[in-house]
């Protein structure tokens, strides 16, 4: 209906004011998925006090300042939360042209970590020192990057309706990008990253349609790369240390296998309830090496107990519901495929971090999702958060 003069009647409705804006049905507020990111912000919450408590009396880390890991971790989240809205605001389908510069970048700054700029933490060299006690490791943004580059090849053919699922053809291609920046990873060496990146692929792989038997063909060159890698020497030896450890946690107590050993002692006198914020024995006896990050599970079994750690568990568990969820909503095969990357990503960095602390898998140095201590893991999963709101935020209105 038009109004007289030919114009349209929308032109005479009044304007809708900012909080009108902010709550219509279609706006941005509206259509994000609170539950998710209300889960995430808890567990960055939660963070925090764990990192506080694994800190605050660590004087040769902390350089005296029992606030520094506290105020780096909320600064960290801070920036992270401001990555997922800017991520939300150009959006997926926009990020989805700019794959190639992102691939390229990325591929960039893990080159660099091979280089002199490159600087070893906590016995992986995959970092790149900023300054100011600050560092960047770059494979936790390749992490995204794979999931980026991966969805735009698989997904191409089959959004613009020429294909019902990726041809033989494309999933070679979307493998071999995949694979550069993976075996430049594995030089540092990263194997954990490598092994998020793996379960990442087969995610990927699994929810675009990809026929089986590049599945199978996956999981069998992973178990013969292993192999390979083993045979060769390329693990570093603490590496190979670590894996003995979980084979044999008895091997060497005092060693290698130490780390795991304090873990399950923190966790276990925890009991239901737990000692109690900044009151556990392992924590403020510094027996745990490594709590603020790798180990930051440790704080919550032991202060917060059982029912603290399972809400830990419990939020990630809403994360990747509701991540699943999204996944299966979107119409387009791209947004599925991002965030079955995601949820590949996000359960098994989470199962894996936690079962090193519980001495079912072995320490592979993965930190914890938004509950961790660290800049690059905090910054990469917001990142991830902001996709996500972003294929839930673009998804076709229902009546």
């Amino acid at each position: 209906m038009t109004a007289p003069h030919g114009f349209s009647v929308s032109r005479y409705a009044p304007e809708r004011g900012t909080l009108a804006k902010l709550t219509a049905r279609d706006s941005v507020l509206r259509r994000l998925d609170w539950p998710i990111l209300l889960s995430a912000l808890a567990l960055s919450f939660i963070g925090a006090l764990l990192v506080w408590s694994a800190t605050r009396g660590r004087t040769e880390l902390n350089q005296g300042d029992p606030y520094y890991f506290l105020f780096r971790h909320v600064l960290n989240t801070g920036i992270g939360v401001a990555l997922m809205i800017g991520t939300i605001w150009l959006g997926h389908r926009t990020l989805r042209g700019a794959v190639p510069v992102l691939y390229g970048l990325s591929v960039l700054l893990i080159l660099a970590v091979l280089t002199p700029l490159g600087a070893t933490i906590n016995g992986a060299h995959a970092w790149i020192v900023i300054g100011g006690g600050f560092s960047l490791q770059p494979s936790e943004f390749v992490k995204i990057t794979i999931i980026l580059v991966m969805a735009m090849l698989l997904a191409a053919k089959v959004d613009a309706g020429d294909q019902l699922h990726p041809d033989h053809r494309t999933v070679a291609k979307a493998l071999a990008l995949a694979a550069l920046p993976m075996g430049i990873v594995m030089l540092m060496p990263d194997l954990g990253s490598v092994m998020v990146m793996a379960v990442i692929v087969l995610g990927v792989l699994l929810a675009s349609g990809a026929s089986n038997r590049w599945v199978l063909g996956l999981i069998g060159a992973g178990i013969g790369g292993a192999v390979l890698v083993t045979a060769l020497g390329m693990l570093d030896e603490y590496q190979i240390n670590r894996f003995a450890a979980f084979a044999n946690p008895d091997l060497d107590p005092a060693g290698v296998g130490y780390n795991t050993n304090q873990a399950r002692i923190a966790i276990g006198s925890g009991g239901l309830l737990g000692a109690g914020l900044f009151k556990g024995s392992q924590t403020t006896g510094q027996f745990v090496p490594e709590q603020q990050t790798d180990f930051v599970f440790t704080v919550a079994g032991e202060e917060l107990g059982f029912v603290g750690a399972g809400l830990i568990l419990v939020l990630l568990g809403v994360v990747l519901w509701r991540a699943c969820r999204i996944a299966r909503e979107t119409t387009e095969l791209y947004g599925t495929v991002v965030a079955a990357g995601i949820i590949a990503w996000f359960a098994f960095q989470s199962f894996e971090n936690i079962g090193m602390t519980l001495g079912i898998m072995p320490v592979a140095g993965l930190p914890l999702p938004f509950v961790s201590y660290g800049g690059s893991s905090m910054f990469a999963v917001w990142v991830a958060i902001g996709l996500l709101q972003s294929i839930r935020v673009q998804r076709p209105m229902t009546a």
